[in-house]
Parts: structure tokens; sequence; C-alpha cells
């Protein structure tokens, strides 16, 4: 365990140029005297460390010291290759990057490690979209990339889903997320953060203009709010709903994961059936959701909702009588 910790160390200490003793105790989830007690136990193996005191210290290595790759275990090895997403890397426009860091990996390897590391192209794939659905067409996502990793604003006409359709906005791209086969642009206009489908940008440029990153933004924690906010904001209202013990437990398979959990959030049992209380966005979605449930769900409330639903499947029994 403390031999792995070391080498975490001393990779940390490779990929950045000042690291503090504070900063690889909160990276390693260890003290700042294990910390010390790491360092000293590098330098006393001859790596050549140099520490500087005060606010703005940290540890640095001297020389432009490089650690050999073969003390990779044969499981981070294998791992590495499932990093790459070479899919998403092609739509980035990195596609030949990856393949060549990939080869450089591959021959710094021992030769067992290399031929486990190979094994994982051989055996897993990424397939990002939905079924029946096609991936967006994004002919700005490679400009797009280019700015968030340069640092550049863009300027964009952007079609909305809202009134006004299409709108003209400079934008600081922050960063990009693959959801589901769609990318997204999370990126600050003006005092906010905003995020964008790229499929939906019609014209883009990239601008001179450089932007500082705020203090502390965190992508990944950014979409998880994101996404917890979209849901409340898209979901008007809420229904009561009677469901079959079996349609309750196939329902992961048919919604979508914010009506699966408020569904197991609120479920009682209810005359051998299962009573919940879910989410919706409005009653024409609504309603072609709950057909999907078929003759294992009933809707209790709202009575309009009860009402636009008879409505529908008496037309639909109308349609398909066979005495009609």
């Amino acid at each position: 365990m403390r031999a792995s910790r070391l080498m975490s160390i001393l990779l940390l200490l490779q990929t950045r140029e000042r690291v503090t003793a504070q900063e690889l105790a909160d990276t390693l989830e260890v003290s700042v005297r294990t910390v010390y007690r790491d360092m000293d136990s590098l330098s006393a193996a001859g790596i050549p460390l140099y520490g500087e005191p005060g606010h703005e210290g940290g540890y640095r290595l001297l020389g432009g010291f490089r650690t050999r790759l073969n003390g990779l275990t044969g499981d981070e090895a294998e791992s590495l290759f499932l990093t790459g997403l070479p899919g998403a890397a092609a739509d980035l426009g990195l596609g030949a990057i990856v393949t060549a860091a990939q080869l450089k990996l591959m021959s710094a390897l021992p030769a067992e490690l290399r031929d486990r590391a190979g094994r994982i192209a051989e055996r897993f794939h990424l397939d990002a979209p939905a079924w029946y659905r096609d991936a967006d067409r994004t002919p700005y996502l490679t400009s797009v990339a280019d700015a968030v990793w340069n640092g550049r604003a863009v300027r964009m006409r952007y079609l909305r889903w809202a009134e006004p359709r299409e709108v003209t906005r400079t934008v600081e791209p922050l960063g990009l997320v693959l959801k589901a086969g769609h990318w997204y642009l999370v990126g600050r206009t003006g005092e906010r953060i905003r995020t964008y489908r790229i499929s939906r940008i019609a014209d883009l440029r990239v601008l001179d203009e450089r932007f500082d990153r705020p203090d502390g933004f965190d992508l990944a924690g950014h979409w998880q709010e994101y996404l917890e906010s979209f849901d409340a904001r898209r979901h008007r209202d809420t229904a009561t709903v009677r469901l079959s013990p079996e349609t309750f437990e196939h329902l992961p398979n048919v919604m979508e994961r914010a009506v699966v959990l408020a569904a197991r959030a609120t479920a009682r049992e209810s005359g051998g059936w299962v009573e919940v209380r879910i989410p919706i966005e409005s009653p024409d979605q609504a309603i072609s959701e709950l057909l999907r449930l078929g003759a294992g769900a009933e809707v209790i409330a709202p009575a309009y909702l009860r009402e636009r639903l008879v409505e529908t499947l008496t037309a639909m029994a109308g349609i398909y009588d066979p005495k009609a």
C-alpha cells in the first residue's frame, strides 16, 4: 500500500510544477504528517526532491527527473486503454493524437504488460448514443474543443427551444460534456454559467480574446447540479399512479431516472398494487409516457390527466374496434 502511494506521489510531482503537502494529503487521503514521512523516504531513495517553505512553497522535482512506466501493475496497464474513448476523441479532432499516445505508452511498457493492455481494445467498445437514436451532427465541435483547451472566447449564433429562437452570444467555454451521444458546452455568458447543446450552434467564430476560468470551477460537479435543476424546472406537476408489482419492478426499463427515483421514494402498498407519486412535465408528455406502462398502471390524480388519458384510450379503442 505504501509503495503504491509513493509511486502516486512521484507521478503527481511529474505532472505538476509544484505540489504542497496539503494537496498531496487531500489527493491521497492521508495526513500531512504521512506525506512528510513519504517525502523523506523518496529523498532517501535518491529521488531529486526540493521543498520550498512558506505560503507559496511546495515540493518540486529537480533536473527534469522522470520515472519509467514499468512500475505499472497489469490491471493498471489494462485500465489505461479504457480511458482513450476513441469515438469521443475522434469527435474532438484528437483521434490521431490519442492513437499516437497509445503507441508511445505501449512501447514504454514491458512485453508482458504490453500484451495484456493490447487485449482491452479487442474486448471492450464504447457506443455512446442511445438505442434508436443517431448521434448529433456537430460541425462546430472541434472548434469549440479548441477554444475550451486554449481558453478563448467564442461568438456563436445559437438556436434555442424558447423564444427568441435564435440568439447571438459571446461565450467563455469552460468545458465539454458527452451525454448519451450528445455533446454539450458549459460556458460563461456575462455572470451566468449556461449549458448549450453543440448541435444547435448555427454559426461559430473563435475569438482572439482570452479569459480567466472561475476559481474552483468543477465541471463534473456543475454538470450534476445542472441535471438536478433541469429536472426540477421541467417537471411542473406530479401524478399519483397505481402500478402492478410487475410494472413497478419494470419501471427502470421504460422510465427516466428522475421518475424511477420519485416512484421508489413514494411507493406504498395499495390493495395489492403499488401507489406512487411521479413528476410530470406536461399532460401530452405524461400521457405518452404512461401509455408505455399499458394495463399495469392507473392514474389516480390529477383529475385532468386521468380525463385526458380516458379520452386518449377511448379514441384508440374506437380505432381498433373490429365492429367499427
